[in-house]
């Protein structure tokens, strides 16, 4: 999470832009009452990533509805990466290369017991996806991290 919080926009890959993108877009659509995964859709496609969209919906989703607190992500535009994006941009990065303890551990930090493997198994299945479409989602780092 501190390798992502509060850098800009700017500083991550584009497989990092995408997926802020796809869960800022998600956040947005489905609070100006429109349907996250019908909005998303053309854009996946033309990243042929379509296969990724169904299971990011459904952890978009159970992180949405199940957290113990609101998920916070910024406007659209916004520059800086917010706490809650940090979160969720490293929970990316730990399915995708597999950290599976670490993230059912964060996960259990945000939402009920009973909703950690479900999460779990829907990022595990959008990061698959991902990888087979040509993303690098166990990449997604910042380019300019100060050692």
């Amino acid at each position: 999470m501190y390798d992502f919080i509060d850098r800009p926009v700017t500083e991550l890959d584009n497989d990092g832009r995408f997926l802020l993108w796809a869960m800022r877009g998600w956040v947005h659509c489905a609070a100006t009452g429109n349907c996250p995964a019908h909005s998303l859709c053309r854009a996946f496609a033309g990243f042929n990533a379509q296969a990724v969209l169904p299971d990011f919906h459904i952890a978009m989703s159970l992180l949405s509805h199940r957290a113990g607190e609101r998920v916070m992500l910024a406007p659209m535009g916004c520059c800086r990466i917010a706490e809650h994006e940090a979160m969720l941009l490293a929970l990316w990065r730990d399915v995708g290369i597999g950290r599976r303890e670490n993230v059912r551990a964060t996960l259990s930090l945000v939402v009920p017991a009973d909703t950690v493997a479900a999460v779990a198994q829907a990022m595990s299945r959008a990061s698959a996806a991902m990888t087979i479409a040509g993303f690098g989602i166990s990449l997604i780092n910042p380019q300019n991290i100060e050692d």
